[in-house]
Formats: C-alpha cells, sequence, structure tokens
C-alpha cells in the first residue's frame, strides 16, 4: 500500500499533545482572545496563573539549596566558589549599569515624553501608594541584613533566596570540611532530593499552558489594548532599547564563550514564553537551572548566580526605571540636567539591587529618584500606572536572558563550562533528556532515572538521556551497581557514578520537558 502522511489536522493534534511551546503559544493567543472579547471572564481566570506560580514558588528554595550544596562539595573547591561569587557580582554591576546608560541615551534621542504637557496637579498621588502599598525599599544596610537569615526553616518558608544562598553555602562548606568519610550520606541524599524536586518540576510544567491561558486573559480583561495607543511610544523605545540590550549581550556572549544567544533562545522557547505568558521570571527558575547544568555549566556556577541574578542583576527594570524616570521629566516639562541624568544612574544603581519581591518596586524606586532629584513632582510618577503591567514582558525576558549570559560568562571565566557540550546542546546535536511525569503518553519515561555505575562520562545514548546501560526494566537504573560505583581510589562517589573532572562536574537530572 503506498504510504499516505497524516492530515494536517492530526499534525496539528500532534504537536500540540508533544510540545509544550506549541502548548503555551495556544494558551496566550487564547487567552488574548477571552480577555477582549469578554473581560469580565478574563479576570476571572487569573487564579490559575496565580496557581501555577505559587506551585512553582513551593520547590524554587528546596531546589536551589540542593544543587548549590552539592555543587561546592562536588566541585570541592570553596575558594572557587567564592571566586564565582566575586566574579558574578562583578559582571551584574556591569550589566546594568550598561542598561541604566543605555535607556538614559536612548530617551534622550528619542523623547518619549516630548510634548505630553502633562499637568502634575491633575494626576492622582494617591493612585501610586495604593499600588505599592505604602511599602518602600530596603536601605543598603537592611538589605544586606535581610540576606542573613535568623532561621533555617523561616528561610525556606519565606521563600527568602539569598537567605538560602547563605544557608547552602554554609552547608557545603561544613560538608567539604568534614569530609566524605565523616558524612559518608549527605551527598547521596541531597542528590536524590535534588532528583526528586526535578520530578515535581516536570509534574507542574504540565499546568503551564492553563497558567499562561489564565495570567494573559487577566492582563488583556483588566487592562485592554487602549494603552498600546496611549504610551505607544514609551512602548516602543523600551522593547527597542530592550532588544538592543539583548544584541550587545549577544556580541559579549559570543566574545566571552563563543556561544550563540539565538541558538540558547531557541534551546529554551519553551521556558521564555511561559516567563512571558506568566509575567514571571520565577516560574521558569527551576528549568533554567535544569536547561543551563544540561548545556555544560558546572552545579556550582548554576546554582549561586542564577538566584543571585533575580535580586542583583536585573537588566531589563534597569531600561524601564531609567527610560521611564525621564518620559516623566519629559511629560512634565522638567528639563534634566547631565549632573541630574548621572545622579539618575547612581540613584538607580542602589535601588534596583532592592526591588526583587517588592509588591510596586518598579514604582518605589522611580519615586526615590524623583525625590533624591528634588525637580520631579513625586505625584508625577502616577504616569506610569497605565503602562506598567505592558512592560512586564520586556522585564521578564530581558532580565531572565540576562542572568542566563552571566551563568554563562561566570562559568567560562571560572573555567567551570564545557563549551563543547553547550555548542552541541545549543546546536540540537545533543537532545535533552526527557523525565519524570514526561513523554508524550503522559507517562513517565525510563530516561528520567538517575544515572547508574555503568554510566561512562560524556557518553550520551541515542535517545538523549544518560541511562545506566544495566537499568532494570521499570527505569529505575541500576541501583545496586550505582551504590558500589567507586572513584579511582576507591572511594566511593557522591552518586555512584564514575568521577569526571572539576570543569564538568554536574549531574544530568530529569528535565522535565515535552519533547517535540
Amino acid at each position: 500500500m503506498p504510504h499516505t502522511s497524516p492530515s494536517p489536522v492530526r499534525r496539528i493534534a500532534g504537536t500540540l499533545r508533544t510540545s509544550l511551546f506549541a502548548q503555551v503559544a495556544l494558551a496566550l493567543v487564547l487567552g488574548v482572545l477571552l480577555g477582549r472579547l469578554w473581560p469580565d471572564a478574563g479576570t476571572a481566570v487569573q487564579p490559575l496563573g496565580d496557581g501555577f506560580i505559587r506551585l512553582i514558588k513551593a520547590v524554587i528554595a528546596p531546589l536551589v539549596f540542593c544543587v548549590v550544596v552539592f555543587g561546592i562539595a562536588g566541585a570541592g573547591d570553596l575558594k572557587g566558589f567564592g571566586r564565582i561569587g566575586v566574579k558574578a557580582l562583578i559582571w551584574f554591576e556591569v550589566a546594568t549599569t550598561a542598561a541604566l546608560v543605555l535607556g538614559l541615551v536612548a530617551a534622550n534621542l528619542l523623547g518619549p515624553g516630548t510634548g505630553m504637557n502633562i499637568d502634575p496637579a491633575t494626576l492622582d498621588a494617591a493612585a501610586v501608594d495604593q499600588k505599592t502599598g505604602g511599602g518602600s525599599l530596603p536601605s543598603t544596610a537592611q538589605f544586606i541584613l535581610e540576606a542573613i537569615p535568623d532561621s533555617a526553616i523561616g528561610a525556606f518558608a519565606n521563600n527568602a533566596l539569598l537567605q538560602v544562598l547563605v544557608l547552602a553555602c554554609l552547608t557545603g562548606a561544613a560538608v567539604l570540611h568534614l569530609g566524605k568519610t565523616k558524612v559518608p550520606a549527605i551527598l547521596p541524599a541531597i542528590e536524590q532530593v535534588q532528583q526528586v524536586v526535578f520530578a515535581i518540576v516536570g509534574f507542574i510544567m504540565r499546568l503551564a499552558p492553563l497558567a499562561v491561558f489564565g495570567a494573559t486573559a487577566h492582563l488583556v480583561g483588566e487592562y485592554g489594548l487602549g494603552a498600546l495607543t496611549t504610551y505607544g511610544k514609551l512602548i516602543a523605545v523600551c522593547y527597542g532599547v530592550a532588544l538592543l540590550f539583548l544584541l550587545l549581550l549577544s556580541v559579549a556572549l559570543r566574545l566571552v564563550t563563543g556561544l550563540s544567544l539565538w541558538k540558547f533562545v531557541k534551546y529554551t522557547r519553551e521556558e521564555l514564553l511561559l516567563a512571558l505568558g506568566t509575567a514571571s521570571s520565577e516560574a521558569v527558575m527551576p528549568r533554567m537551572m535544569q536547561k543551563l547544568r544540561k548545556a555544560g555549566c558546572r552545579d556550582d556556577a548554576v546554582g549561586l548566580v542564577l538566584p543571585t541574578g533575580y535580586s542583583f542583576n536585573l537588566d531589563g527594570a534597569s531600561i524601564y526605571l531609567s527610560i521611564g524616570t525621564l518620559f516623566i521629566a519629559q511629560a512634565v516639562g522638567v528639563d534634566l540636567t547631565l549632573g541630574q541624568q548621572v545622579t539618575v544612574v547612581l540613584v538607580l544603581m542602589l535601588t534596583s539591587k532592592g526591588m526583587a519581591g517588592v509588591p510596586g518596586s518598579a514604582f518605589l524606586a522611580l519615586s526615590a529618584t524623583a525625590s533624591a532629584l528634588g525637580v520631579i513632582p513625586a505625584g508625577a510618577v502616577a504616569l506610569l500606572l497605565g503602562v506598567d503591567r505592558i512592560m512586564d514582558s520586556m522585564r521578564v525576558a530581558t532580565n531572565l536572558l540576562g542572568n542566563c549570559v552571566a551563568v554563562f560568562a561566570v562559568s567560562r571565566w571560572e573555567n567551570a563550562l564545557d563549551a563543547e557540550k553547550a555548542k552541541r546542546v545549543l546546536a540540537g546535536e545533543e537532545p535533552a533528556e526527557t523525565g519524570a511525569g514526561d513523554g508524550p503518553d503522559g507517562a513517565g519515561t525510563a530516561s528520567g532515572a538517575a544515572p547508574g555505575a555503568g554510566d561512562e562520562p560524556g557518553t550520551v545514548p541515542a535517545s538523549g538521556a544518560e541511562t545506566a546501560p544495566e537499568a532494570a526494566p521499570d527505569g529505575a537504573g541500576a541501583a545496586g551497581a550505582g551504590a558500589a560505583g567507586a572513584g579511582p581510589t576507591g572511594t566511593p562517589s557522591p552518586s555512584g557514578a564514575a568521577p569526571v573532572t572539576p570543569a564538568h562536574r554536574h549531574t544530568d537530572t530529569a528535565a522535565g520537558t515535552l519533547t517535540e
């Protein structure tokens, strides 16, 4: 019989069944339509997005803890971990300063607020207080103090990532100091917890399309599309500058690591679309950590740089704040001098570091900047209330890609990046393994199991999953053999796998992705 190709409908149905990217894209379109046609119904489905983000946040703290502890103890170099932290902070400061300056230059050249002639007396300053809940940004001393945990349980319960990082660093240092002979069960236990958390992330990601649908429908239903015309020039300037900044980041990534940012975007397209749809970069942090580790970045670099960047490397927010400040000044007819614009950069360099997790933080930072200048009415910040949510997509995408580039750059800087593996993965020559709870039929696959002792470093079967050659039929892996795995000196390695060189030491875990 002649071979018949499936009909277009069957091909589309097959793609929607197996591709998370296609599911999220369809949910995004449906959300826009629902919010546009039935605004009340659109706002009513907001809990779908909020619930998904709450589930993801529930696993971020334990995941960061496990990755950092295992990374420090596995790499065996506490000083090297300290160097990663210092280099990350240097990269963050350079990147955010460049974003601020780029935003100011663009706002001066393009003048998004010029000619608006807004009377500040007609603006409702109380609306800004309602948006921020009467809160304030922490001072530098308070920010540092709040990064120090006063309760181990409280750090996890409050999802305070900087506090979790501090606890993870202390725990990793203690395990390294005591040695594997005194605490032989700690690292295997942490690795197993890490595997469980990644499996949970895989289950939660199945709800991603519903989350995008709910969040998008609420955004369009609540705010409509009218702001696109009212603030068209401001929106175009912000998104254009963000695109230019990402182009500069791609050049920096190419020069430092030889990698392509565009290939990384294609590699993480599902996560990026989910972040855009939910307006939350936290929603994809666990998956980004998985994919960065899969792309050759060492555990300790990923575990320290990416979570820290969520507080210290807000490139998208920096672009928005610098352009927003000049937009407000231009709209109310205030001409800022060069000295005052330098003050804007200096103030935002400080205030942007304490924004993460603070309600209405962008308006608090803008209000603090206006107060520092003394020439912009505080109530003028209310001009941005109607456009703030539309800027979320720009901020989220730029922040997220900026932090991922930072992970690659710092990893390369510290010789913690397997560049050849990264090139293979980003080129699609080494497919991402499917994880627990995945597979087109919704059943878990054997490739989601942890590798056993029979694995050889760097060997990837044709399926793309790193599985033990003697894995049990149920996909659990050769647990007995894994327990007996030994390094060159006969000392069992933490995971039971054959030892790897420090530059490439990381454990590929269940990715929790839907195959395409």
